[in-house]
């Protein structure tokens, strides 16, 4: 099977302009392709990792990543899928959270020997003249057809900042600057990025003529990344200090059953034989197919030992042990009330619960257990000692769970 085969059995591919020229140019290690990471934050998450894992893949058949870094974008901030105006950070933010990325970026592809590439649009967005923009790039746009484009639907119905507005402009100048600086001939991204890839091909094709190559893929595995990177929390992030590798591990442990299969697919790097033989499993085999998941997309981003501790801790939890690598949240004094803290402030204490009444509901439906024991009474009370050492393990349903400790 060809890698372009292996891509679309995996389903990762959504739309393509020219199926035939990118086939051949990526089965035969012909493509040099870019995606963009706008850092918007000081980690990578979940859906950047799964841009990650496409770009390892086309590495391993001979291809060449360009990782853009977005430190011009970032300076505008992307409005795809926004309702509202994203925070403006400032260059010193903007240039930690690059470097933030650049050291893990390093853990998925290869950058030595010319092998792949790494570089920022801040080193040609922030120093452009603005009527030399104007009159060389933006004379290429249609702001009637630029206002129709889906990425700024959204953000229409609230006002589109004019900011916001050329961001499309901003990433097709990358795609233009990448085609002559690295001969990049190819781009990829999220289907909510078509339009704003779409004027990057033709800025290029506008300005070099029809023979130049510009090539554009959309990518399913995007999109979807950006719903299942999100907890109630937040974020999954790649960096162990924000999410831990065990908390990793839950989280794909914790996938619904209709999406474990087409995970492993996605983002593991198991063979195709191995998941067609999956497509039959249901029940308690799908508990076996997260497993699968989690082990193998915790040792990718975390290393094979913390995949396994994670592994470990988990099976611990399941089976009514104390696990020793799990969420931990920490007390304080300030959290007692006559030297105890009842079963209600413990749970919203560690984020279990958003308020006393829901952890109220939570102790009178039977949903609640410290230290595999189930809690009735909604006035149950610890003293600080019992939180002292290993503390006591609280769970709320059978997926929800945290160590809590005394600070």
């Amino acid at each position: 099977m060809t890698i372009f085969d292996e891509l679309k059995a995996r389903g990762l591919l959504a739309q393509l302009t020219d199926e035939e020229e990118i086939r051949e140019l990526i089965n035969n290690g012909k493509a040099t392709f870019y995606i963009g990471f706008d850092p918007t934050a000081d980690s990578l998450h979940v859906g950047h990792f799964m841009a990650l894992c496409l770009m390892k893949r086309l590495q391993m058949a001979g291809n060449r990543p360009i990782a853009l870094l977005g430190g011009g974008t970032g300076m505008i901030g992307d409005p795809s899928g926004r309702t509202d105006m994203r925070t403006m950070m400032t260059r010193e933010t903007i240039d930690h959270n690059v470097e933030c990325f650049k050291k893990q970026m390093s853990r998925f592809i290869d950058f030595s020997e010319g092998k792949a590439l790494m570089v920022n649009n801040a080193d040609w967005l922030l120093d452009l003249n603005y009527v030399e923009l104007l009159r060389e790039v933006g004379a290429h746009f249609s702001v009637n057809r630029m206002l129709t484009a889906e990425c700024y639907k959204q953000r229409m119905e609230k006002g589109l900042s004019f900011l916001e507005f050329n961001y499309m402009i901003m990433q097709s100048y990358d795609f233009l600057m990448l085609y002559q600086k690295y001969g990049c001939n190819m781009q990829f991204g999220g289907d909510d990025q078509w339009s704003n890839m779409l004027g990057g091909t033709e800025l290029i094709r506008r300005k070099l003529g029809k023979d130049a190559y510009a090539m554009t893929i959309t990518l399913l595995l995007n999109s979807e990344g950006k719903k299942m990177g999100k907890t109630q929390k937040g974020a999954v992030w790649l960096d162990p200090n924000k999410t831990s590798p065990f908390e990793f591990y839950q989280y794909w442990r914790n996938v619904a059953d209709s999406d474990v299969l087409k995970c492993l697919r996605m983002l593991t790097f198991l063979p195709l034989e191995q998941m067609n033989e999956m497509d039959h499993w249901e029940g308690t085999q799908l508990n076996r197919a997260k497993e699968i998941l989690s082990f193998e997309l915790t040792k990718l981003v975390h290393g094979e030992e913390e995949a396994e501790k994670a592994q470990e801790s988990a099976r611990a939890l399941f089976a009514g042990g104390n696990a020793a690598e799990m969420p931990t949240s920490r007390l304080t004094q300030e959290d007692f009330n006559n030297g105890t803290i009842d079963i209600l402030g413990v749970l919203t204490a560690c984020g279990l619960t958003s308020s006393r009444s829901e952890a109220r509901r939570a102790v009178e439906q039977g949903g609640v257990s410290v230290d595999g024991e189930k809690i009735a009474d909604i006035k149950t009370s610890y003293e600080p000692e019992c939180f002292v050492g290993e503390g006591i393990v609280v769970k709320r349903g059978k997926k929800n769970f945290r160590r809590v400790v005394m600070d």
